[in-house]
């Protein structure tokens, strides 16, 4: 597939992803994270998504579905542990290049894996990707300090975008785009419940 994924996991996570990612592209869906918590003794979540960005509870037993036999093979586990498959929901990692250029525009706090600007910890917006790098815009520049930073993408070590109205709002738009586009019926009612939800968990 294209748009290959930017910010990936290391180790345990890491040796998870390769295992799974391969199977959830060939049933038509894309990796977007790996992680492995101590909730619920050991939780292995994976975050999934269709290329057009939408994932319903279907789409996530399918995904849940495919990379369980091949975790079973693999079994990278060292202990026993209970497997979660999610959507990246509204306010999500931003793991590839066209994430970050869907997403321009909208707050977001990023961690970079080396200082820039003085800095490893930014919260603003991307106002354009060029090339294999962000210019970005603080939210809140300290005096002294540059408002907008060149930040390269292989500097990224986490980015996620933050709940906003605006965010919110851009969100259905595209979910409603995605269903129309695959022939699905749209209800406002049920999306606004859903946004009601993802603003008040």
């Amino acid at each position: 597939m294209t748009d290959q994924r930017i910010i990936i996991e290391q180790g345990l996570e890491a040796r998870v992803a390769a295992i799974v990612e391969p199977a959830i592209e060939q049933i038509g869906y894309r990796l977007v994270r790996v992680r492995v918590s101590a909730m619920n003794g050991t939780t292995l979540q994976i975050m999934a998504e269709r290329p057009d960005g939408m994932m319903s509870v279907e789409d996530c037993e399918a995904v849940s579905r495919a990379v369980s036999p091949v975790l079973d093979v693999d079994d990278p586990m060292e202990r026993a542990y209970h497997l979660e498959v999610s959507s990246p929901g509204i306010d999500r990692p931003l793991v590839r290049r066209g994430d970050f250029e869907a997403w321009t525009g909208h707050l977001l706090k990023m961690e970079t894996n080396r200082l820039l600007a003085g800095r490893k910890r930014f919260r603003g917006q991307v106002l354009a990707v060029e090339g294999e790098t962000l210019r970005f815009e603080r939210d809140a520049a300290a005096a002294g300090e540059e408002a907008v930073v060149e930040i390269p993408l292989d500097a990224v070590a986490e980015a996620r975008l933050i709940l906003t109205d605006e965010l919110i709002r851009a969100s259905l738009t595209a979910d409603k785009a995605a269903r129309k586009a695959r022939g699905l019926p749209i209800d406002d009612e049920a999306e606004a419940e859903d946004a009601a939800e993802a603003a008040n968990p």
